[in-house]
């Protein structure tokens, strides 16, 4: 799995401009059980989308779809995760 993690380039209002592209985009990646979960952070400065897939350069060829960061809105950082603890922790290899 990788955390994809966004950091907002732009104000608020310009990323939320955006928000439905996104959003629309992460469905997408749903529907191919490719996103465990994603959700913007608690401050409003970005967000966290969680990819199932087994390397970094998947992660960001996925990830450099997305409209955040195709219009210039946000950029993502990835770090590589095995969850082995809660909720995730058996979650199915698709």
């Amino acid at each position: 799995m990788y955390l994809m993690i966004s950091k907002y380039l732009v104000p608020l209002a310009e990323v939320d401009a955006v928000r439905e592209a996104h959003l629309a985009f992460l469905e997408g990646l749903e529907a191919q059980n490719l996103v465990v979960t994603a959700g913007r952070q608690d401050p409003p400065v970005g967000g966290v989308v969680v990819l199932d897939v087994d390397d970094e350069a998947r992660a960001r060829e996925i990830i450099s779809q997305d409209p955040y960061v195709v219009r210039g809105v946000a950029e993502y950082s990835a770090t590589g995760w095995v969850p082995t603890r809660g909720a995730l922790k058996d979650y199915p290899k698709v």
